[in-house]
């Protein structure tokens, strides 16, 4: 089963919990904090492996959730670090932020991989907040929490030639005929519902990878049909074959028909260089009109040629004219593994909403720093609202009109404001 665009949910792992200990031994009534870290969770990676070829595996799994870091422990010990998950997908894949529509990253080469969900750091243990004046803090911070997000990834093969046309001009029997690939083919239009691809093996040291492209159709590039679907697959092409049907009866208004739609598309793919041919040469009808048909072409400056892809005439030709043409156009750059790319915003900002509930207070870092407190240790507790004055969270809260006893909510927590 061929599948190309797919919905998956990401976690990455939450960081372990920082340990709140007393070094107890004998003879050593006060042997200080001695609480131990917790271990860094998991990140979630997406990796290129080239001998996949679909999205179909996402089928049967759509949540991908890394591994929390362990607690940490006693006499200094930090938990264990987990695990990163690896997600494998094939060349091809570009990765979004299906909430945000945001492109996360496109993954083209072999091996190359991009990490999408960071797994949150450990909390630390008491033993990092000794100081002078407290020397037996029972204050430690919890992991901080994972990532998640929805993701969408989009499958776009990756071939140097693709063959593009209208339903039942004879790609695939092209494709069959010039390659290994055996694609349906039977005379009816949509006999292609999803691409195939096909290597073409001139010479010892010679070939190409070619893709047929599925029919496309008047429309296509708003999305009408499967447009969308099939035209997303010609863009990493360097090359097309326009494949027209001898047996239309407007041969002229079906070039123009597809190269409009590629370029309403993309307008690279209008760009994009075309080698034009006239299938079903074998049949005579076709054969008698080629003479007329290649002179309207020429008018428009449009080299026709004559193919069959049942009896193959001039296929090999064609291969070879297109091979030698790949070898003129730029190389192709090699693609470097991306970033994540996120929006910028001020982690320290934050808003406040009044609700029936009482105040909801949202921002990045002050609720980052709510999910790692021990609201159950006097010392995070008093650390936790420093942050809050320090990030000016409780001069705004004042300002909203505050008062004593109102609930304030932060993340998952709800708390009491007390003066």
């Amino acid at each position: 089963m061929f599948i190309d665009s797919v919905q998956i949910k990401v976690a990455s792992g939450k960081g372990g919990d920082g340990m709140v200990h007393m070094h107890r031994e004998k003879y050593r009534p006060r042997g200080g904090p001695d609480g131990g870290d917790g271990g860094r969770g998991g990140d979630v990676i997406f990796e290129v492996v080239p001998t996949l070829n679909t999205l179909s595996h996402f089928h049967q799994n759509e949540h991908f959730f890394a591994e929390s870091g362990r607690n940490g422990g006693p006499s200094n010990r930090s938990g264990r670090s987990a695990e990163d998950l690896i997600v494998r997908v094939p060349p091809g894949t570009a990765i979004y932020d299906d909430d945000k529509a945001e492109l996360i990253g496109d993954l083209v080469s072999p091996g190359q991989r991009l990490v999408v969900a960071k797994g949150g750091r450990g909390g630390r243990g008491n033993q990092h907040f000794a100081t002078s004046r407290n020397q037996m803090p029972l204050t430690a911070e919890k992991g901080e929490p994972g990532e998640e997000f929805n993701l969408r990834l989009e499958l776009k093969l990756i071939a140097d030639v693709g063959l593009v046309g209208l339903p039942n001009a004879g790609k695939s029997s092209i494709l069959a005929a010039t390659t290994n690939s055996r694609p349906k083919v039977a005379d009816y239009p949509f006999t292609t519902l999803e691409p195939n691809l096909g290597v073409v093996q001139l010479g010892l040291d010679d070939s190409f990878v070619m893709a047929d492209i599925p029919g496309l159709i008047e429309g296509a590039s708003l999305g009408v049909g499967l447009g969308f679907d099939f035209l997303r697959h010609i863009q990493r092409t360097r090359l097309l074959i326009h494949v027209l049907d001898g047996l239309s009866e407007n041969v002229m208004e079906d070039y123009r028909t597809i190269n409009a739609e590629l370029e309403l598309f993309d307008d690279l793919l209008g760009k994009r260089p075309q080698f034009v041919v006239l299938n079903k040469m074998d049949l005579p009808d076709v054969a008698a009109e080629f003479e007329t048909l290649q002179e309207q072409f020429k008018s428009i400056g449009v080299e026709l040629l004559p193919v069959s892809a049942v009896s193959q005439l001039n296929l090999k030709d064609l291969m070879w004219k297109v091979y030698r043409k790949l070898g003129e156009l730029p190389a192709e750059e090699k693609a470097e593994e991306m970033p994540v790319y996120r929006a910028e915003i001020d982690p320290n900002s934050f808003e406040i909403e009044k609700t029936e509930d009482g105040y909801m207070v949202s921002g990045a870092r002050i609720e980052k720093a709510a999910a790692m407190t021990y609201f159950d240790q006097p010392g995070s507790v008093r650390r936790f609202q420093r942050l809050m004055a320090g990030l000016g969270v409780e001069k705004a809260l004042r300002e909203a009109g505050i008062q004593e006893g109102d609930s304030v909510i932060i993340g998952d927590w709800e708390l009491e404001w007390r003066d």
